[in-house]
């Protein structure tokens, strides 16, 4: 029975997830994780604008189905001041007029990139990005979806569980 089932008029209420991690990649090689680990604070640290990167970070987690990421990008985006409103449609950005050209550049770039397989990243995609970044904003943009993608990844594949709500 789930969370959501009842038994005759009794509702079952919802508990925090006992689930485990499927793998430690953490303990195993700690270099690899301390590597990934610095990757993002580089991430972290480049000059695009914060709520930039959790826009992307959600669309990129969106796209690769990563749960714990989208929970998390979610709560720092809504701590950084970001519209509700604005990740309850940002699977539909490019139906809604809540988003800037800059933005939308940034999110088509992030979709052909984290979707690669897909088409490559395109010519005509990395010229749109190319009309409202610089050239060092343009290598952070790619760095940064590179780099959730690669936290998407290992979230999914360790299988990684929610935090407590």
């Amino acid at each position: 029975m789930t969370a959501t089932e009842t038994t005759g008029t009794t509702k079952t209420k919802p508990t925090t997830s006992t689930r485990k991690a499927r793998l430690d990649l953490v303990t195993p090689w700690r270099e690899g994780y301390d590597a990934m680990l610095a990757f993002d604070r580089a991430v972290g640290e480049c000059s695009l604008d914060e709520n930039l990167r959790n826009l992307l970070k959600q669309r990129a987690s969106q796209l690769n189905g990563c749960a714990y990421c989208l929970d998390m990008h979610a709560k720092d985006a809504r701590a950084a001041g970001e519209s509700q409103q604005r990740y309850d449609v940002l699977q539909a950005w490019r139906e809604v007029d809540l988003f800037s050209e800059r933005e939308r550049a940034a999110l088509a770039l992030t979709e052909a990139i984290t979707l690669v397989a897909d088409g490559h990243v395109p010519d005509e995609v990395v010229d749109a990005a190319r009309v409202h970044f610089n050239e060092r904003e343009l290598a952070e943009l790619v760095f940064t979806v590179v780099v959730i993608n690669s936290w998407n990844r290992i979230a999914i594949t360790s299988r990684i569980p929610l935090p407590p709500a």
